[in-house]
């Protein structure tokens, strides 16, 4: 159904004649004839009668005029669903417990005001397909990973460059040190069943065993971080890493020890990655808080891969 003709046939309802609903929709008077009369025959009905007042609906058009409004106010909160600034941000990030998670969080207690709508998606591929369709606003990524370069049309920015840690069991070796250098984890399993090939952050991790000489194992399937901290806990010849700012909870008789990384402390470099055309004005709030709380980035006695983009 032609929306222009039920919005012509409220307006003539209205204003009860075809010239004053003309003048309302700065259209002509014939303009208004027509959509009515194609209303009329797409209805198969007489919605008006000419009448020396003016127009007049007939039983028909009495009884379209409650629907046609409605179909008219559904039209716009359909356009007001989508319209920038209407409908909620939509960002990505890789898990509920991560550092860009985190980010968002803060971003919500310093603007409440702006809706949100979180989404978990798989890898930079996944991301940058749903960003370049609208589907997100923007995404949580590690940018630059060797044969994943970026569209022309996407920008990005590295927003937090996050230390990694040991996670070990109590009865691991290295469990009451208070710090590792990078030397001191060559010889021991690193377990980390959720890195997946051609992911970048299975491209990170491939660098940073090729860099110093680590051992670290994807085998077994994926059952999340309880399990891995079970895992952890139980068996004293794993450890793995983690995210210096990625949240666990675990039973208190685990007694997991989470141990800092240093000489060089490797971090894991988090960019925001967007549509350079993006309308939304919240992605700008968005960013100029990310600015705002962003850490430094290549800093003495830190490494990142070399194809890590700083921008």
């Amino acid at each position: 159904m032609d929306l222009e003709a039920v919005r012509t046939f409220v307006a003539v309802a209205e204003a009860g004649q075809f010239g004053k609903a003309a003048t309302d929709l700065s259209i002509t008077q014939q303009a208004v004839s027509k959509r009515i009369a194609a209303l009329e025959r797409g209805l198969g009905v007489r919605l008006f009668t000419r009448a020396p007042r003016g127009a007049e609906l007939t039983i028909d058009g009495q009884a379209f005029l409650p629907h046609a409004r409605d179909l008219l106010r559904a039209a716009e909160r359909s356009v007001a669903s989508v319209r920038p600034g209407r409908r909620p941000l939509r960002v990505d990030v890789i898990a509920s417990r991560s550092a860009q998670s985190a980010l968002m969080r803060g971003f919500h207690r310093a603007h409440p005001e702006i809706d949100l709508d979180v989404v978990m998606l798989f890898e930079i591929g996944t991301a940058v397909t749903a960003i370049r369709s609208g589907a997100i606003d923007a995404s949580f990524r590690a940018v630059g990973a060797p044969g994943e370069p970026l569209p022309e049309d996407i920008a990005h920015v590295r927003v937090v460059d996050e230390p990694l840690q040991l996670l070990t069991g109590p009865a691991h070796a290295l469990a009451n040190a208070r710090s590792v250098t990078l030397a001191q984890l060559v010889g021991h399993r690193i377990w980390m069943p959720g890195i997946v090939p051609g992911t970048e952050w299975g491209a990170y991790y491939d660098d940073l065993v090729d860099a110093f000489g680590l051992t670290i194992e994807a085998t077994g399937p994926n059952f999340g971080s309880d399990a891995l901290l079970d895992t952890l806990a139980d068996t004293p010849a794993l450890a793995t890493f983690m995210g210096e700012h990625t949240r666990l909870i675990w039973p208190a008789g685990h007694g997991l020890r989470r141990i800092p990384v240093t000489d060089p402390t490797p971090v894991y470099p988090h960019s925001l990655v967007w549509h350079r055309d993006n309308p939304h004005p919240a992605l700008a709030t968005l960013r100029a808080h990310l600015a705002a709380t962003a850490a430094g980035h290549d800093a003495a006695g830190t490494w990142t891969p070399d194809w890590v983009s700083p921008r």
